[in-house]
């Protein structure tokens, strides 16, 4: 795996995995509920149990509309095994499942559960110093590469130039991290948040224009070739009650 961006040593990080559940929900009831249950439920239960930083999300621009996203950071592998047991002996928690479940319309169409490794280089999420005075955007990006010596590849390009570049473009990402278990491997998946769309474009466009970058991306494609063959792209607005904002 690649090292920290421009050679420094790894900043220290308690978040290793991250669990990574998407809902894909149809108009009504559903996201209201889902909100409900989250904020009174979930997170809650999950304060109680796991240390880590938790992200929770509701979907602007995506694939599927509407959706809901929550990122779980893991400090290891062993609390997953037991986090179901754990949750079933929490009454409040229980009784949130159970207003959310048994409803005359379902709680979601379906759902999926992505496991994300997090990369040497990622950050350690954290809040805001002060509160933003509205939620902020929070943009998905996930690079397939089409094999995973170009997927390294990829993890040495972002480790190297491509994060300092991202930084004085306005680009921050929370996490960086790969997929151990879910769609679309190998690939990398970040989540950047933006303060607005007006700011996500402003960097973006600071970003594809840097000099730095042209050459970067160049010498990368004539040593590497196409190593991020597809990207997904989706949109999300942090929810009032998201630990992280």
């Amino acid at each position: 795996m690649a090292a920290a961006p421009g050679g420094a040593a790894p900043q220290p990080r308690k978040t290793a995995y991250y669990l990574l559940e998407q809902f894909y929900l149809r108009n009504g009831t559903q996201l209201s509920r889902i909100h409900e249950f989250m904020s009174q439920g979930l997170l809650p239960a999950l304060d109680a149990v796991l240390p880590g930083p938790k992200i929770f999300l509701e979907a602007l621009v995506a694939a599927h509309m509407p959706q809901f996203a929550c990122f779980i950071g893991l400090e290891s592998l062993d609390p997953l095994s037991t986090l179901r047991s754990r949750l079933s002996g929490n009454e409040a928690f229980q009784k949130a499942l159970s207003t959310w479940e048994n409803h005359s319309e379902a709680p979601y169409e379906h759902y999926s559960q992505v496991l994300l490794k997090a990369t040497d280089y990622s950050p350690e999420p954290a809040s805001p110093a002060s509160r933003p005075a509205r939620p902020r955007i929070f943009e998905l990006r996930v690079y397939h590469s089409p094999t995973w010596r170009q997927l390294g590849a990829l993890h040495e390009r972002f480790a190297g130039p491509e994060i300092r570049i991202f930084h004085r473009s306005g680009v921050h990402p929370v996490l960086y991290t790969e997929t151990l278990a879910g769609p679309n491997m190998p690939n990398l998946t970040y989540l950047i948040p933006f303060d607005t769309l007006a700011a996500r474009e402003k960097a973006w466009e600071a970003f594809g224009a840097d000099p730095e970058w042209v050459r970067v991306r160049k010498e990368s494609i004539d040593r590497h070739g196409q190593i991020s063959s597809i990207i997904q792209m989706s949109l999300y607005r942090a929810a009032p009650y998201s630990p992280i904002q």
